[in-house]
């Protein structure tokens, strides 16, 4: 096994998984450090040292901790280091690092340009609130120091050597040491400086601090070469295409004919434009129909382009990255398998103590084991399943290697989730009671009552749409959703009387079930505490705390929420729906991956095009006007950005940016954006507005 092979490697002093280390019996020689073990014969003859004893039930215990989370055993492992070790993986320190990330990021959207405003719309945004210069500033400076700290730690347990070999940690120094000079630079010129070159280093706190982002990272730096060769393909069949077109629709004598060479064709970089977008299908078929209109056999120069570009070579690209990436996450899962059996080898071997001998006698005491176990931090399912297992050799006293490692196999296994016993229930009457209450038909009749009352919403909707909220009567909704929020409790009530407290929360759909139902009932109760009964007196035009639109509004959307209590009684749309929910789990390294590229994308954006576009001041005027006006008094092109009114879709802000790169991604009349930022600005705005899709 390459297990074996590593720690034999270890075993005989070479420079194999762990580092090297002289003994406990150094732990307090000046300048010592000890690293991971390379169990060299006598190192761990301490017969009778409860001290020492001790440090190897530590050591054993953080091994174990880092082969639960898939870490490397190369660190310290000194008394004072596992101890930090263990405080710096804590949830707490973690949390705390993972808030201060989330902080420093979230500081984009209240920084200057402020993005705290109602609209994004510049014909009618109200000036946001800016921050008084240094109050960014000291969030981000305590930050700062919390990722100096962090960086410390890090660098401490796995030492200077190991160090020097990580490129992240390196980068990490650096990306600190900019941002603490360039938040230096912004103090000293009163926060007035128009580039903040930290704002675009600030992703790198998120990717440092994630291995899965890591790996993804580096799988997408071995998939380059082959993209490469796709994408310049595809940019050749770009390139052959438009020269194909500008020698098809050229200008002619008759201006009728002129109309595909005028919007699509009429120079180099207008034809290279329109079949770019024509790629990603977000002009389809607009760009062909000036032709198709004179000659249909224009059609096929259009078609054979899509089915070429668009649903072979996209396609190609796609299949290329799928496949690249499934290769690298099944490499990930075997580097991550060696990890954990590498921890837990470590564990066994600092317990067992007698690295020098053969491993045919190699052995650790039951009791030990046990000791180890209950320290470790694993949850509490996971360490009861291990403790009975190992309890199984409490006769023999010991276990070998391989029965250790074997223990530890339950890490691998899914949990089972096991309901508590129904409650027992002497009275004969009482237990008819839970045999009735506990049938699946209860739960069956439950959802054709949610059910009635979402049609019975929807239908009450149909018959008001035409109706303004003052218009509406909806003191009949309301006593329509008391009766069935009246079941819901019964329903709730009789599973509780049914399954007891316990049996009843051991179900994920109860829980969200009986949630939704007392925060039904205590706006139900808000409500006619609120305006009253009888129904004289129920005035749709007063207002408390909220309209009673809106609290019935609110009632009335929790209650289709509800709804969705019947996925987990569908097998196929319960199927569906934790596959969904396996995806998002899986799929957090790849959304941060993303994260990444919109936040960078949003400051280069924010850089290049804040303010670039401005609607007329006749505009911002009538914009609260009728659209009648707007239209009558501007004449604007058919399916620009003007006349589509994108105006709240701009780089004015960060907020604003995330919104127009999301709209980009889509590629739906991504070019309208494009087209425009090139007017207001140069025509370079179009090759950024290219790259942007491309990353997107």
């Amino acid at each position: 096994m390459e297990t074996d092979s590593l720690l034999t490697e270890s075993v005989k002093g070479g420079p194999g998984v762990y580092g090297s280390w002289s003994g406990p019996e150094h732990e307090g020689a000046p300048g010592s450090r000890q690293m991971s073990h390379s169990f060299a014969g006598e190192s761990c003859s301490v017969e009778g040292d409860t001290g020492h004893e001790d440090l190897y039930v530590q050591q054993a215990v953080v091994f174990i901790e880092d082969a639960i989370q898939y870490r490397s055993i190369n660190h310290r492992v000194d008394s004072s280091s596992l101890h930090l070790y263990r405080w710096y993986y804590s949830k707490i320190c973690q949390w705390c690092l993972g808030l201060t990330i989330a902080v420093v990021l979230l500081l984009a959207f209240v920084e200057r340009p402020s993005s705290l405003s109602v609209s994004s719309d510049p014909r009618h945004r109200s000036p946001p609130w800016e921050p008084p210069c240094g109050f960014t500033e000291s969030i981000e400076m305590v930050c700062l120091i919390i990722f100096s700290l962090d960086l410390a730690v890090k660098s401490y347990l796995i030492g200077w050597e190991e160090f020097r070999k990580s490129k992240w940690l390196i980068g990490y120094t650096v990306v600190i040491s900019v941002s603490i000079i360039d938040w230096v630079l912004s103090v000293s010129m009163v926060c007035d400086e128009k580039l903040r070159v930290r704002r675009l280093l600030r992703p790198f706190f998120l990717l440092q601090n994630s291995s899965l982002m890591k790996k993804t990272l580096k799988c997408i730096k071995r998939t380059l070469p082959e993209i490469a060769s796709v994408i310049l393909l595809l940019a050749l069949h770009l390139c052959l295409f438009t020269m194909i077109g500008m020698l098809l629709f050229v200008k002619t004598e008759d201006p009728k004919k002129n109309g595909e060479w005028e919007l699509h064709f009429r120079n180099l970089p207008n034809s290279l434009t329109s079949l770019l977008v024509l790629l990603t299908t977000a002009n389809n078929p607009d760009v062909m129909i000036p032709a198709y209109s004179m000659n249909r056999g224009y059609s096929i120069f259009f078609v054979a382009f899509s089915v070429i570009g668009t649903y072979c070579l996209m396609n190609l690209l796609t299949a290329i990255i799928y496949n690249q990436f499934r290769g690298y996450l099944l490499m990930s899962v075997q580097t991550s398998i060696i990890r954990r059996r590498l921890g837990i080898r470590a564990a066994f071997q600092v317990l067992s103590c007698q690295g020098a001998r053969r491993a045919t006698e190699e052995h650790v005491p039951v009791d030990v084991v046990l000791e180890v176990i209950s320290r470790v931090k694993m949850k509490s399912y996971y360490r009861a399943a291990i403790t009975t297992e190992a309890q199984q050799y409490a006769d023999v006293g010991y276990m070998d290697r391989e029965q250790f490692r074997k223990i530890f196999e339950e890490l691998d296994k899914d949990r089972i989730k096991e309901h508590p016993p129904l409650p027992q229930y002497n009275s004969p009457v009482l237990k008819s009671l839970q045999v009735i209450f506990s049938h699946y038909y209860l739960t069956i009749l439950g959802n054709a009552v949610a059910l009635a009352n979402v049609m019975c919403i929807c239908t009450i909707l149909v018959l008001n749409s035409e109706k303004t909220t003052a218009e509406r009567d909806n003191y009949i909704l309301e006593i329509i959703n008391l009766c069935f929020i009246l079941y819901y409790l019964f329903e709730m009530c009789v599973k509780i009387f049914a399954f007891g407290w316990r049996g009843y929360l051991s179900y994920r759909n109860n829980i969200f079930d009986g949630f939704l139902t007392i925060l039904l009932l205590a706006l139900q109760i808000t409500i006619y505490a609120t305006y009253r009964l009888p129904p004289s007196r129920w005035d749709p035009s007063s207002h408390g705390i909220m309209s009673l639109w809106e609290m019935v509004r609110l009632v009335n959307m929790l209650i289709v929420f509800r709804f969705l209590r019947i996925i987990p009684d569908i097998k196929l749309m319960a199927l569906v729906a934790s596959t969904l929910l396996d995806l998002v789990k899986n799929l957090r390294a790849f959304a941060g991956i993303l994260v990444v590229v919109y936040y960078v994308f949003a400051v280069f954006g924010i850089w290049l095009f804040e303010g670039a576009i401005k609607p007329p001041p006749e505009m911002s005027v009538l914009s609260n006007t009728s659209m009648e006006n707007i239209t009558f008094n501007f004449s604007m092109e058919c399916g620009t950005y003007e006349q589509l009114g994108y105006w709240p879709n701009n780089f004015d802000d960060f907020a604003a940016s995330i919104i127009l790169l999301y709209d980009v991604m889509i590629v739906n009349n991504w070019q309208a954006f494009m087209d425009a930022y090139s007017r207001y600005t140069t025509e370079t705005s179009s090759t950024s507005g290219t790259a942007v899709t491309a990353a997107l």
